[in-house]
């Protein structure tokens, strides 16, 4: 039988040009013969385990996927029974309730500060960098945040809410240049006491609660990777309850990773090891939810950014280990860098985007300018 498995996988694999064992970066080399019985039955979780469990490696982990998105051979990995059963569960059930918002907190952005603060940027932003003119990620994530900054038209004065704010990257560049005030809300405890230390003595106010208990009006609203965490099934309540907190005349910005193709499927891996519960929103389904509620200012796409933005990342994660009080396992490691890895190698394929999308209540008198 694990000959049968073997054949079948060297077969799927050459379909991408990715051969066993091969001599070019972005090949597999299998450690464990296992491996080929474990990714046709469970398919891409089992894909993504066998990795941190060492059953196989590459040079490129990176290309090595992006060829296989590119080839789309991810979709002929079918689920076994039980990976099934977790997609069917996300369709029945509202996953992303307010009753399990804090899940995510817990097990992704409560896993240490330490983590993060060797990964990402000085100023902590943990989504896609603006790398137009930048050389640098503190260049890039520089340029988003004053990108965000233009896009809302800032004012000194101006009462901004950030929801899903982390560690307050946002609240304390727009709080410092442009003299606004922030209420930033989040679901991590971690993110609200290390987010009140970076931004003390800044009129940035931090709140650990779920988007959907915001009853006060803003002059804008800004929400920077996180309606990702929201699910399909909550689209409305979070766009319904962005156009109850904006004033008449405000602007609401929402920075997302996109899907052209609509699915209402959690990612298995994905969603077992690093983002529980989480869902990449689509076009139509952002477009059907505002519709009625919000009018469309600027749709900007610039998801090529994420993959320079991610293997920025993934350099500062493996090169900062020996830095790292807090000791990691080997497996954790190795989830890290396939999370790290396989998302850049999504973006590097076009098969997901990030955009950056501008809302207003009834229109902006004379029109909207679009910044870039």
């Amino acid at each position: 039988m694990n000959n049968h498995y073997e054949k079948l996988t060297r077969e799927i694999l050459g379909l991408a040009g990715v051969e066993i064992n091969g001599t070019n970066p972005w090949d597999i080399h299998i450690h464990n013969t296992h491996f080929y019985n474990r990714v046709i039955i469970d398919g891409r979780l089992g894909f993504g385990e066998s990795f941190m469990e060492g059953w196989w490696d590459a040079e490129r982990v990176d290309e090595l996927i992006h060829r296989l998105l590119v080839s789309r051979l991810d979709e002929k990995l079918q689920l076994n029974f039980a990976t099934f059963l977790r997609l069917l569960i996300g369709r029945l059930f509202n996953l992303q309730s307010k009753r399990r918002a804090y899940i995510v907190g817990q097990r992704h952005y409560d896993l240490g500060n330490e983590l993060f603060q060797i990964m990402l940027d000085r100023r902590m932003n943990y989504s896609c960098g603006y790398w137009k003119d930048a050389r640098t990620l503190d260049e890039a994530q520089e340029n988003k945040l004053e990108l965000i900054c233009r896009k809302l038209q800032l004012k000194p004065g101006m009462r901004v809410l950030d929801i899903g704010c982390g560690w307050g990257p946002f609240g304390k560049y727009a709080a410092s240049k442009y003299g606004v005030k922030v209420v930033g809300i989040t679901v991590s405890r971690e993110q609200v006491e290390l987010g009140r230390k970076l931004c003390k003595g800044l009129p940035v106010d931090f709140r650990l609660m779920d988007y959907r208990d915001m009853n006060e009006k803003f002059d804008r609203i800004v929400s920077v990777g996180m309606i990702e965490h929201v699910g399909y099934k909550n689209y409305d309540r979070f766009f319904e309850v962005s156009r109850r907190c904006l004033i008449d005349d405000g602007i609401f910005l929402l920075h997302t990773i996109g899907h052209m193709e609509s699915s209402q499927n959690l990612d298995p891996w994905t969603h077992k090891y690093i983002f529980p519960n989480g869902m990449v929103p689509s076009a139509t389904q952002l477009n059907l939810a505002f519709e009625k509620l919000f009018v469309l200012e600027d749709w900007h796409n610039f998801g090529n950014d994420y993959d320079k933005t991610l293997m920025a990342w993934h350099y500062n994660f493996i090169n900062s280990l020996d830095r790292m009080e807090l000791k990691i396992t080997e497996q954790f490691f190795r989830m890290w860098k396939y999370y790290l890895l396989a998302y850049a190698a999504a973006f590097r394929s076009r098969r997901i985007h990030l955009w950056q999308i501008v809302l207003s209540k009834n229109g902006v008198p004379g029109g909207y300018e679009s910044i870039r």
